[in-house]
């Protein structure tokens, strides 16, 4: 039979040659889709920073791109932590910034026009699609089928377990972590492959970034020493493994050692007590291979028996003294969480209180891998046939992952990469069973006694691989990808796309209506107070008052000081007359709140009251009791029916002074807690009303000073309902929306 021309086409070097250039070609696309799928946010809303994070990571970039690396390195940023202050230097990761302040001069350089907030804005997205090509690689070095690399690359460029936090505009630490995490785990694997000290010096120096950038370095620091502990309890020592392990860990350590938030922590904090601990079972092993050659075979048993016994005692008696006497810190809360997940609630509650540390729903994990969690196990099943190093690595990472992904909605981003390798490594196995069949299987296939085996080599009608096995199979799977694509688009679209400070809704009509009350408020507070006017709010809104308002605050995202946060949540929690001191001991000009119940905006300040409470309980047992804000049925009310403790606490007059102005009398209704309010609403002495937002999301409240209402708190109580309210707004009815 004649060969065809694609047949031709496919042998020999030219062959190769247009395998290797669609190869490229299929992965430049799916750098270009990853990219692409990420810009749904730019495109519906603007080019804007998300979240609240990102507000302080553009704050410093754009403090390291004005002033220069050591003034960057030297910052201490006194208006944060009213009046504490932040040496913000030595308290973060760098890599972020610097990333893109080097992104950003190069393009000078290059006299390409740019500004620092569209750098920061498309990093992520551009960091995107070099994870998707360190995902081939990674996933190459697991199978020799490039299709699974392939797969494995473009399951990563659109799974919303990832784009989740790599959207436009999302410019957090995890923008460059997870392809860092990738990467090295790659250098790791080809490392652990040849036993070359110059992939295990490429695998310290990534690893060396990943800690400049993320504090989720700490997994990479204790899965690698857990591959290695591993492949010695089954046995697989060897020289490879020595010179890789040796070399990632030497220099790693002293790379990380050099970021000043990280410091000592690699030689003195539990967290990084196993890498350390393997690194010495490495060289007892080695060294024991090596005096095996010399001594009998009875002498040399005992020798590693003494070896292996007085090692473990030593080095527990040593850990266990150092961590007594303070030269090794013990594990943070944060480790306990991840075992406990009731830990935080109990011992530290601000850690409970943010909703990305929560345990993992159920259907999140369909949300955000959709079918690739169906293949996710099989694909760990096919490792476990395998066995290889490599595999080993996919087994042990799988199991962790899948662990911490359960215990905290946050780390699912670190189990993504992982159910992309598996998932691909499955499904191109079924695409190549079920579409190339080569001659050499009909040929063993002909060699079979069985006459229906015989018939189905020869005439493929039925069987596994007949033609309408391949036609269904094949289908399958085609529609499976194009329901994954749709639902990545999907959910990459309307879930992860919006802005927390833009938020968008639905008007009664069906039409989009887009809220912009966080920014109208920051706005007037940049506009209409001075400079150093200092903000108090709940620490959820700290970094974007730093980033858009440019205003002193008393608490941030940064969540360093216990102490100083339950200050204010004791402040909010309490009577005027206790909160009013607390206000001027700390300099307040501004009390900044935030209230859903006119929209139905379910992420106020009085959904997350009770962290408030049960935070400043932690450190003021007797003044702050969580308790007396419940009813005696146990519920939590604010209408006729809340706790007097509850309706005179500072934070519910704010939310709701004079907002039954907006309704006839006592139709008044808080549309987030489906409560009717009571017909007299709160009255302030203390504060006034300086600024509502159009939607009546933020409210802001000055601070009185002493001399306009008289020390004595009765006193000012009458002189408060002598004054007249001052409207920053007009006044506007009600709008029926539906946030999304």
């Amino acid at each position: 039979m004649a060969e065809s021309p694609f047949d031709a086409l496919l042998k020999g070097e030219s062959g190769r040659n247009t395998r290797g250039l669609l190869r490229i070609i299929i992965l430049c696309t799916v750098a270009a889709a990853a990219v692409s799928s990420r810009l749904f946010s730019v495109i519906r809303f603007e080019s804007i920073i998300h979240e609240f994070d990102p507000w302080f990571n553009f704050r410093a970039t754009k403090y390291l791109v004005e002033n220069g690396f050591h003034s960057f390195w030297d910052w201490f940023d006194d208006r944060t932590w009213h009046p504490l202050g932040r040496v913000t230097g030595g308290t973060l990761y760098p890599g972020l910034m610097v990333t893109s302040g080097v992104i950003y001069h190069v393009l000078r350089f290059l006299t390409i026009p740019v500004d620092i907030r569209n750098v920061c804005v498309l990093l992520a997205p551009a960091f995107s699609g070099l994870t998707s090509l360190a995902m081939y690689l990674l996933t190459s070095e697991m199978s020799t089928s490039p299709s699974a690399g392939l797969l494995a690359a473009a399951f990563m460029g659109i799974v919303p377990g990832y784009i989740s936090r790599s959207v436009a505009g999302s410019y957090d630490n995890e923008a460059i972590a997870i392809f860092l995490l990738v990467f090295t785990f790659f250098l790791w694997i080809k490392a652990i492959k040849n036993g070359s000290i110059m992939w295990g010096a490429l695998t310290a120096l990534f690893y060396g970034y990943m800690v400049s950038a993320w504090g989720g370095y700490v997994f990479i620091t204790n899965l690698i020493p857990l591959h290695v502990f591993v492949l010695l309890c089954m046995g697989r020592y060897s020289s490879r493994m020595y010179i890789s392990y040796t070399t990632w860990y030497a220099l790693g350590t002293l790379a990380s050692m050099q970021i000043p938030f990280v410091g000592f922590l690699p030689i003195r904090n539990s967290d990084h007590m196993s890498a350390l601990g393997v690194f010495g079972l490495v060289q007892l092993v080695a060294f024991a291979d090596f005096v095996r050659g010399f001594l009998p075979g009875k002498q040399f048993q005992r020798l590693l028996t003494s070896m292996i016994i007085i090692t473990f005692g030593v080095g527990l008696v040593g850990l266990i003294g150092l961590t007594v006497s303070g030269v090794i810190a013990p594990w943070s809360g944060r480790f306990y969480s991840l075992w406990d997940t009731g830990y935080a609630k109990v011992h530290i509650p601000i850690i409970a209180s943010v909703s990305e540390h929560q345990p993992t729903a159920w259907p999140a994990f369909f949300f955000d891998l959709n079918f690739l969690i169906w293949l996710f196990p099989a694909g760990v099943y096919m490792c476990f046939t395998r066995l290889g190093d490599e595999h080993v690595f996919v087994v042990i990472y799988s199991v962790l992952a899948s662990y911490f992904a359960g215990v905290m909605v946050r780390l699912m981003l670190t189990l993504t990469p992982i159910v992309c390798v598996a998932a691909a490594l499955v499904l191109s196995y079924i695409l190549e069973t079920f579409l190339v069949i080569s001659p050499q299987t009909f040929q063993a296939k002909s060699r079979d006694t069985s006459s229906e085996s015989l018939r189905s080599a020869r005439s493929p009608v039925v069987g596994i691989s007949s033609y309408i096995s391949k036609l269904i199979m094949t289908s399958s799977v085609v529609i499976y990808l194009l329901l994954f694509v749709a639902h990545c688009t999907w959910v990459t679209s309307n879930a992860y796309s919006s802005p927390s400070v833009v938020l968008a809704s639905r008007l009664p009509d069906g039409s989009q209506y887009i809220i912009d009350d966080y920014r109208e408020a920051y706005y007037w507070l940049r506009q209409n107070t001075p400079a150093n006017a200092k903000i108090m709010s709940w620490w959820d809104y700290g970094y974007q008052i730093g980033g858009m308002a440019d205003r002193p605050t008393l608490v941030d995202n940064n969540t360093w000081n216990n102490t100083h946060i339950a200050t204010v949540g004791k402040a909010m929690s309490s009577r005027e007359e206790v909160s009013y001191p607390i206000l001027r001991q700390h300099d307040v000009d501004y009390v900044l709140v935030v209230f859903g119940g006119l929209l139905g905006y379910s992420g106020d300040d009085l959904n997350k009251f009770l962290w408030m409470v049960r935070i400043s309980e932690g450190i003021w047992p007797d003044e702050v009791i969580e308790r007396n804000f419940f009813t005696a049925r146990g519920e939590y009310r604010v209408d006729d029916e809340a706790t007097p403790t509850m309706r005179n606490s500072l934070m519910y007059k704010l939310s709701y002074y004079n907002y039954n102005t907006m309704f006839q009398t006592g139709q008044a209704i808080d549309r987030v807690r489906g409560s009717r309010l009571p017909v007299d609403g709160p009255q302030l002495s203390t504060l006034e009303e300086a600024f509502t937002s159009e939607n009546w999301i933020i409210r802001l409240y000055k601070v009185k000073d002493l001399d306009n209402f008289g020390r004595d708190h009765n006193s000012a109580m009458a002189f408060d309902r002598g004054n007249k309210r001052k409207k920053a707004t007009k006044k506007r009815g009600p709008r029926v929306l539906r946030i999304e």
